[in-house]
């Protein structure tokens, strides 16, 4: 069985591919979102993901802002996307990824090399451009994956995109339950484990489900960047414990 959704997942693969490569140079960005946003929930179809979104009140969710969440997995990005597309800053491996690489490059993802100052203010300037122009952009402060129920550090250096672009940061909470309601250790992507492992530990475990939590906005007038990630990973970190000790 694994095989056909493997075979399911290349064909999907191969229709994303030719959008980018043909329809994207035509169409305008309304467009474009839709497409993603389409193509997204195939992909988390075929991986038998169920989407559940909870969006508390005070989370403006149709202004300029920027995303933030925590990271669990490669299958955030399509979660969210699904849900309402954004402009993805992502670590520069993923941009090496076979394929995927180039497709998330395509839907306008931005790609950060770590320890890079020069590169992290050249994308801070393109970031603010883009707030400012009306996208939603969105990243992981942790800057890698952790395991479900773990909460990394976050780096603030993005978080004065949001500052400089006089927009709130809107925060979300990822967590991927079974039908139990517990956390599913099939889709955390840590350590060593490379994409190919983790996308067949997902397709063996189908059927989960992608809870995604919007939270109330956190404002940024008169924020410093290091505060103000401190805050917003007080914000998520306190409703991932509330959703696990409720489970």
């Amino acid at each position: 069985m694994i095989l056909f959704h493997f075979a399911r997942l290349i064909w999907h693969l191969a229709v994303g591919l030719a959008t980018c490569a043909f329809v994207f140079p035509f169409v305008q960005d309304a467009a474009r979102q839709k497409h993603i946003q389409r193509w997204s929930s195939g992909l988390l179809r075929i991986c038998g993901v169920t989407v559940r979104v909870v969006v508390m009140p005070g989370a403006e969710e149709n202004k300029p802002a920027l995303i933030v969440s925590n990271h669990v997995s490669w299958l955030d990005i399509f979660v969210l996307n699904s849900v309402r597309p954004c402009r993805f800053v992502a670590k520069s491996d993923i941009r090496d990824w076979p394929l995927v690489g180039w497709l998330c490059e395509r839907a306008g993802t931005v790609f950060i090399a770590r320890g890079r100052q020069r590169d992290v203010r050249r994308i801070f300037e393109g970031l603010v451009r883009s707030i400012r122009a009306g996208e939603r952009v969105a990243f992981f402060p942790e800057g890698t994956t952790a395991p479900q129920g773990t909460l990394l550090p976050f780096h603030a250096n993005l978080f004065e995109a949001a500052i400089d672009a006089r927009v709130p940061v809107h925060p979300y909470t990822l967590r991927y339950t079974d039908s139990r309601g517990a956390l599913h250790p099939n889709v955390d992507f840590v350590g060593e484990m490379t994409f190919m492992e983790s996308l067949v530990a997902v397709l063996e475990a189908r059927d989960f489900k992608a809870e995604l939590l919007g939270l109330p906005a956190v404002a940024t007038d008169g924020a410093h960047r290091r505060g103000l990630a401190a805050d917003v990973r007080r914000v998520i970190g306190a409703a991932l414990n509330n959703a696990t000790s409720e489970t």
